[in-house]
This record gives structure tokens, C-alpha cells and sequence, in this order.
């Protein structure tokens, strides 16, 4: 069975043999061969737009660099390199990590500072400019969107969107509620920002009905259509949906994906919930995966069961499964007041929680109760609220887990009037973990004594590894400091690093981390996100034809001889009931 981690001997290994510290650059921040910022990125962006294929033989020229970054301690947690050394980058690549003197035509003095693969967030809700900045303050090189994504049939429209002019690397997955949505509700939603079209309507198809064979294989077309435009993978919600789609259903999605060799990104069916039903959730799609041979990703899995997650995960990735799972680093979640499990029979009566102590308005500050939540819902049925659920000395544990990944689940912001010149104090409130998710991790562990490689690696590489795996080009090339690969690099101070949003000013960003380069490009210039520089590349698979084959009954009957009667339930009691009372043992 294929290792699903092989290790690779790569250029940066070979230069980690005798490697010694550099020779003393000086004591201020730039050379005098400095040119300006503005200068500099116009002429480089040009060049990362069209990134071609490189290698060794980059570095083993004389030519200059058009950016080069000296002294920093460099650390790649693929290969453990980890030394004080000189990054050269051109044309949007890293062409050499040495000891030896370099020139180009920005340099940057990293003395002090980490010099690492950008940070990647597969799980970020916000995909707009305020968003993006909030999110290369942090460290942040790659933004995804996998639990939620986009409408499968608006997949190209996403990325168009975006092409030329965005400031950071972005993807999406096809998505199962957007897909259920449209189908069931007849409503059109884009992305995670626009899902109060549905969510805050009185509609409640998407999350509620068990459609028949033929509507379910309309979702699974339009799941489908994503994919086959380019999808990293499909994310689905299942958490806020769990009466609605059924167990068929689920696998039947991740069919989809297995088709292409991608992963299904869950919410699972339980979350949240006790130790037992987080995971009984994630077994659901664990049980699919390794039945189907998937790829699959386990959303934010920082909750009761944690450690039995993750040992799930450990196993199956013993077994040659490519199966992972993300989480970020705050005692409390976020979602919309009118959420599934929100409800007093399933948060008080099932888990035992009291609102008055665990949901908090995230506008206002103020705790619900019963009657708040009633009262808020008739109003403004889909309002952020904050929703504490864990113990805060849970979060060193998740960040001492190897092999996770930190991803933000950063909510959007529903305020038409942000601009990118917003004054972040101005911003209306949210969850913090979408400013400050990367620094926290940082900070956390700096303070707790987990080592920087393991936290570097949560931020980049642990996210990168799986995702090239299956076939994804974009992640094979990211998550790394290494000769070859693209120069996504995030530099901070790993004593000063640290987040400054809180539960009370959730979107003040992070400090200790002055410089941000995406494709080659300084986007992240001394602590400052220049403005109208706009190097960030699709993240999304090459568009190949569909592979869509929809459910049929005689085919069905051929393979399994037995036939699912709907899509797992379709209206309410339409599936035969067995009553051993009255039917004869025997017969």
C-alpha cells in the first residue's frame, strides 16, 4: 500500500548538510540597493501572474533575485530544515535557501525573524477585501473556503471574479447546501457571505426535506458541476441539515467526489454534541471514505470527543487514507441564532447547556435566554452569536496534536457599507478566530512550549501535504520552504508574535508579523497591507468533463439487488415499515 506521506529528498535537505550561519548584513532593514515598494511589486506581480514550472537549476544562477531575504531562521517542517539563511525568489519562486551572499532588487534583513511557508486556511467564510486583509495580517498566504464553498453551477463565476484582483490565493469547494438550496428552495446562493438568502428566509428545504430519487439526483448534478469546473473538493454542512439529508444522501456525495480523487470537507452530522455523538458524526464519514477509497476532511473537530477524533484520524492515516482534520484555537464557536442544535431541545435538553451562560450576541455582548432567543429570532432569525462550549484549557491539547491543521472558520461580516480603508476598530464585531487564529496558535505555543516546527507545520504544511495528495498542483507547490516552490512566505517575530482580537473586538489584527509575500510579491510590507497589489492565484483543479452518473433504479438492482426507494426517506413514511409484531418469522 502507497505511503500516504512519502518522505521526499528535496533541494532545501540538501542544503540543511553544512549549512552555517550567514555572514552580517548590517544593522539596518533594507540595503541601499532598495527600490520602492510600489516599484518593486509592479514589477514582479507581472511575472507571479504566470508562474511557470522551476527547479534546482534556479539557484545555481548568478543572475539577481528580484527579492531576496537574509538571515532569517528558515524552517521547513516537510524536510525539519531548520536554519538561519538567505532566501533568494524569482519569478515568483523560491530559487535558492543558502549560506552564500545574495542580491535582487528588494531585500529584506529577517535577522530575528522566522522565515516560513504561508500560512493556509482551508476553512475562511469571509472571501472579500476586509476579509483578506484581516487574514494577511495573520500570516496568511492561502484562503479557502472547503466546508462551505460555492454553488457548484456558479463555480467559474467565483473564480472569474476574483482573477486579477485579489490581494491573497483563494478556492472554494462545491457546495452540498448551496446545492440543496437551489434544488429544494429554488434559491440562488454564491458563497458563505450571501447565505442569508436562504438562511434567513422562511425557507427551510434545504435543511429539512428528504428529497426523492430524482431531486436528490439534481443535487448531486449540481455537485457535480463543480467539480467538474475545478472544485477543490465538496463541503458540506451536514450539521445544519442533519434531518434533512440522509445517510444515502451523505454517501452519495462523497461518491461524487470520489470520482474526481477530492475530498468532502465536513460539518459533521453531531456538531456540536456530547463526547459519544462527535464521534458517531465523524464515523459516518470516515465509514464512506474508506469504503469509496476518498480523500476526506474533518471540519473543526475542537469539541467534546476531540481525542477520540483524532486517534480516528491517526489510525486511518496508518492505513494509507488520506483523511485529516482541521480546528482552530478558541474555547468558543460562532454561528447563526437560528442554527439546528441551537434549538432548546438539543442545546439545553440534549447537552445540557443553559443560554444564559454560552450564547452571547456577538453585536451586543449581551446573553440570551429562552425568551431572548425567541424574541431575536422572529427579528432576525440568522444573527451571529458566539456559542462557548468548550473548557479554554482544552486548546493547548488541540495544539499539542500532531499532524492538524489550523484553519480559522473566519465568519463573514454582512455590512455593505466595509470598504478596504474600514478602520478595523470600526468593524461591526465577530468572532475573533478570523483575525487572530494563526498569531494565537503561535502565541499559545510559544507559551506552552510546543515546538515551533509542530506550529509552523499546523499553519502550512499539514494542509498543504493531504490536499496535494489528491492531485491538487496548487498545494504540491505551497506549504514548503524549498528551492522550486512558490514563494508564498510568511515572516514573523516567534517572540513578539501575537493576536490582539478578542471575544469583546473580534477583528483587530495580529502583530509580529511585518512581512507577507504571495507568488513572490510583498503584499505584507512592514506590518502594512499595500493597497491595489494584487498577486493572489486560484487555488482549483485544471476543468475536465463531468463524471456524473445518476442514480438508477435498474442499474441499482444489478450491482446491490436492492433498491433504494428515494433518495433515503423522500416524504414522511414512504419507506417500507418492518413490524416483526406482525410479520410471520418465516415467510
Amino acid at each position: 500500500m502507497q505511503e500516504p506521506y512519502p518522505k521526499t529528498l528535496t533541494a532545501a535537505r540538501a542544503v540543511a548538510v553544512g549549512i552555517a550561519q550567514p555572514k552580517c548584513r548590517g544593522e539596518n532593514n533594507m540595503s541601499e540597493n532598495e527600490i520602492s515598494r510600489r516599484e518593486f511589486n509592479l514589477g514582479v506581480a507581472a511575472g507571479a501572474a504566470a508562474i511557470g514550472s522551476a527547479g534546482r537549476a534556479l539557484a545555481q544562477t548568478r543572475e539577481p533575485f528580484d527579492l531576496v531575504i537574509l538571515g532569517g531562521r528558515v524552517m521547513d517542517p516537510e524536510t525539519g530544515f531548520d536554519q538561519v539563511a538567505n532566501v533568494g525568489v524569482r519569478a515568483g519562486r523560491i530559487a535558492a535557501i543558502t549560506v552564500e551572499p545574495l542580491e535582487g532588487g528588494r531585500q529584506i534583513d529577517a535577522s530575528g525573524h522566522v522565515v516560513a511557508p504561508g500560512f493556509i486556511d482551508t476553512h475562511f467564510h469571509w472571501p472579500r477585501p476586509m476579509g483578506n486583509k484581516l487574514a494577511l495580517l495573520d500570516g496568511r498566504t492561502t484562503v479557502m473556503d472547503l466546508e462551505i464553498g460555492t454553488l457548484g453551477t456558479l463555480v467559474d463565476d467565483w473564480y472569474a471574479e476574483r482573477t486579477g484582483t485579489n490581494q491573497i490565493n483563494y478556492g472554494c469547494a462545491s457546495c452540498h447546501e448551496f446545492a440543496r438550496t437551489l434544488v429544494l428552495d429554488g434559491i440562488t446562493t454564491i458563497d458563505a457571505p450571501e447565505a442569508m438568502n436562504h438562511r434567513g428566509s422562511d425557507k427551510s428545504g434545504w435543511s429539512h426535506t428528504r428529497p426523492d430519487l430524482d431531486k436528490g439526483n439534481e443535487i448531486l448534478r449540481v455537485l457535480d458541476t463543480g467539480l467538474a469546473a475545478g472544485a477543490v473538493g465538496i463541503g458540506s454542512t451536514l450539521g445544519y441539515m442533519r434531518d434533512g439529508a440522509s445517510a444515502r444522501e451523505v454517501f452519495e456525495i462523497q461518491r461524487i467526489a470520489a470520482a474526481y480523487g477530492r475530498p468532502c470537507a465536513f460539518h459533521f452530522r453531531y456538531t456540536p454534541g456530547t463526547d459519544t455523538s462527535e464521534a458517531n458524526g465523524i464515523q459516518e464519514m470516515l465509514a464512506n471514505a474508506a469504503a469509496l477509497g476518498a480523500p476526506a476532511i474533518a471540519c473543526h473537530f475542537n469539541n467534546p470527543g476531540y481525542n477520540l477524533v483524532h486517534e480516528l484520524l491517526v489510525r486511518m492515516r496508518a492505513q494509507g487514507h488520506n483523511m485529516w482534520g482541521e480546528l482552530y484555537p478558541y474555547a468558543a464557536g460562532s454561528t447563526a441564532l437560528n442554527a439546528v442544535f441551537l434549538e432548546p431541545e438539543i442545546w439545553v435538553d440534549q447537552l445540557g447547556y443553559m443560554y444564559e451562560e454560552t450564547i452571547q450576541d456577538a453585536l451586543t455582548g449581551e446573553w440570551y435566554t429562552r425568551e431572548s432567543r425567541t424574541e431575536m429570532m422572529a427579528r432576525e432569525p440568522a444573527r451571529l452569536v458566539l456559542a462557548y462550549k468548550m473548557p479554554e484549557s482544552a486548546i493547548v491539547d488541540w495544539l499539542r496534536l500532531p499532524d492538524v491543521a489550523i484553519a480559522s472558520d473566519g465568519m463573514p461580516i454582512l455590512d455593505d457599507s466595509i470598504t478596504w480603508d474600514t478602520p478595523f476598530e470600526d468593524l461591526p464585531n465577530s468572532h475573533p478566530r478570523g483575525a487572530g487564529s494563526c498569531a494565537r496558535t503561535l502565541r499559545m505555543g510559544r507559551e506552552n512550549g510546543i515546538p515551533l516546527m509542530q506550529s509552523v507545520a499546523q499553519l502550512s504544511w499539514n494542509s498543504a501535504r493531504p490536499l496535494g495528495l489528491t492531485g491538487l498542483k496548487a498545494m504540491q507547490e505551497r506549504g514548503r520552504m524549498q528551492e522550486g516552490m512558490i514563494a508564498d512566505i510568511t515572516i514573523f517575530d516567534p517572540e513578539t508574535v501575537t493576536d490582539n482580537s478578542t471575544y469583546a473586538q473580534g477583528n483587530l489584527p495580529s502583530s509580529g508579523i511585518p512581512f507577507v509575500i504571495v507568488n513572490g510579491v510583498v503584499v505584507v510590507d512592514g506590518g502594512e497591507v499595500l493597497r491595489g497589489v494584487n498577486p493572489g492565484q486560484p487555488i482549483r483543479n485544471e476543468p475536465q468533463e463531468s463524471l456524473f452518473e445518476p442514480l438508477d433504479v435498474h442499474a441499482w438492482t444489478q450491482a446491490f439487488y436492492a433498491v433504494p426507494q428515494d433518495f433515503g426517506g423522500g416524504v414522511p413514511n414512504s419507506q417500507p415499515a418492518y413490524d416483526p409484531r406482525v410479520i410471520p418469522c418465516c415467510e
